[in-house]
């Protein structure tokens, strides 16, 4: 399929983003929307508008990726592991190419932002990486010498739904996780996670951003909820660095705009690391929380 322009898009659970993109990479339009949250066909039908609108606008037809916060199930065909749950059991390719009358490539957001970030980012040039979201949720995803790995059962880099390691007897079984169980690394990490933690240390009701405003004025219990938290992803990054041992560790997502956490985290990693040193890099990324809409623009010649 051969189109003068390629559109990706970010299915998010707070915003929708659309990017339309050339040949030479060159950004011509951007839209966001906020995503219809719980309403699947809303959804569906939002795409398709912010489609037809680029398309009219940009007067071409152009291929279309989506990157999505769940993985297409092989026996089904339809999406799991969606923290966006009323995506979940639904045949999401199926109906948007049905709404768009055309074929369509669909990804992981985690796979998409990994890639951004390999082919353009803050990991380019690096043979194996993996990238990480710490937002709503936690996901992951891993590229390797520039492709995305999905894996056998379509949930490669899914670390989020691991359990925390090294948890202290007081903190289990863990919080409750969307996924049924108690415990996984996204009811730690995410920014709910965050705030929820903070809640039942202090009493005191925060979001995630607000900790690191109150931290960074010099609030001691926002800098302990911090510190915890980098603790907590320290602990959690060494067991991806002990099995897949990436070149670079790039965190998107909401709290990857947490400066310190770039020089903390490896500070804390070592000890639980089966290696006397690390050269893993941990980097922020280059395009920010637009990355992986660049990534489902890319699934077309990229995949």
């Amino acid at each position: 399929m051969k189109n003068d322009m390629r559109i990706g898009i970010d299915l998010g659970g707070t915003k929708i983003e659309l990017i339309a993109l050339d040949h030479q990479d060159r950004e011509h339009m951007r839209i966001r929307r906020p995503t219809p949250a719980g309403d699947y066909d809303a959804c569906i039908a939002l795409i398709a508008q912010m489609v037809r609108e680029a398309e009219s606008s940009l007067q071409t037809i152009c291929s279309i990726g989506i990157g999505t916060p769940g993985a297409v199930s092989l026996g089904s065909g339809n999406m799991k592991n969606c923290n966006s749950t009323c995506l979940n059991g639904r045949p999401l390719q199926q109906d948007i190419e049905r709404a768009l009358q055309r074929e369509i490539r669909l990804s992981n957001d985690a796979n998409c932002f990994a890639l951004s970030e390999t082919i353009h980012g803050a990991a380019q040039g690096a043979k194996l990486v993996f990238g990480v979201i710490l937002g709503t949720g936690v996901g992951g995803g891993l590229v390797i010498n520039g492709q995305i790995i999905d894996g056998a059962n379509h949930i490669a880099g899914e670390w989020g739904h691991n359990p925390l390691p090294l948890l202290a007897a007081t903190d289990l079984p863990g919080p409750a996780c969307y996924c049924g169980r108690h415990g996984c690394i996204e009811s730690w990490l995410s920014g709910p996670a965050m705030s929820a933690s903070h809640q039942r240390e202090t009493g005191n009701v925060l979001s995630a951003e607000a900790i690191v405003a109150a931290a960074e004025s010099g609030d001691s219990l926002c800098n302990q909820t911090l510190e915890r938290y980098y603790q907590r992803l320290a602990c959690a990054l060494a067991t991806v660095i002990n099995v897949v041992d990436p070149d670079v560790i790039v965190l998107g997502g909401g709290l990857s705009n947490i400066d310190v956490l770039y020089n903390r985290v490896p500070e804390i990693w070592l000890p639980y690391i089966f290696s006397d040193e690390v050269r893993t890099k941990l980097l922020p990324p280059e395009h920010g929380d637009s990355s992986g809409v660049y990534g489902a623009a890319w699934l077309w010649e990229k995949t």
